[in-house]
């Protein structure tokens, strides 16, 4: 309360008109705010990069573990034309023995660098229907055959380690 007698200047006045000041924001738990910020983002950045060189590492190992790729597809035409050429041969009398020990040798040289390099072939007669492994091109009443197993394999089916280099085409049971 003011007394009557008491006589305030102006200023006075203005100042006890105007709300009370507001408390300045503390600096320093600005700076904790930016500093706490600062570092999720740093721990997120080398987070990201830790999974980056992750990923790369794993491609560079697939690149390398698959390289062969390519060149194994291409060579599968080679090792089937072998096998042709000794089930003809085994029919026919008039081949030479040196003739078909030869290609028999250079059949067993490729299926063994296939080996070497994680190349294998499909098993497919008698097995089930696989079609992740197995292309069915026929399908034909089989007795004593269970419906979908493989009865027959016309064309034989290669894996590179874990992946599929080429489907083997086979025959299927059905129920009759």
């Amino acid at each position: 309360m003011i007394d009557e007698n008491e006589k305030l200047t102006p200023e006075e006045i203005a100042a006890a008109e105007q709300p009370a000041e507001t408390p300045e924001a503390d600096p320093l738990a600005e700076k904790d705010a930016e500093i706490a910020d600062l570092k999720d983002r740093l721990l997120r950045a080398v987070a990201e990069s830790e999974n980056v060189r992750r990923r790369l590492e794993r491609e560079k190992a697939d690149a390398v573990a698959y390289a062969v790729t390519g060149f194994a597809r291409d060579l599968l035409g080679v090792a089937d034309n072998l096998r042709r050429a000794l089930d003809a041969a085994a029919k026919d009398d008039v081949v030479a023995s040196p003739l078909l020990s030869g290609v028999e040798i250079t059949e067993k040289e490729l299926l063994k660098a296939f080996d070497k390099h994680g190349i294998a072939r499909v098993e497919s007669i008698g097995q089930k229907l696989d079609p992740n492994r197995h292309q069915a091109m026929l399908e034909v009443v089989q007795e004593g055959a269970e419906p979908g197993t493989v009865v027959a394999e016309l064309q034989t089916g290669y894996v590179l380690k874990d992946r599929l280099l080429r489907p083997a085409m086979v025959t299927v049971a059905k129920e009759g």
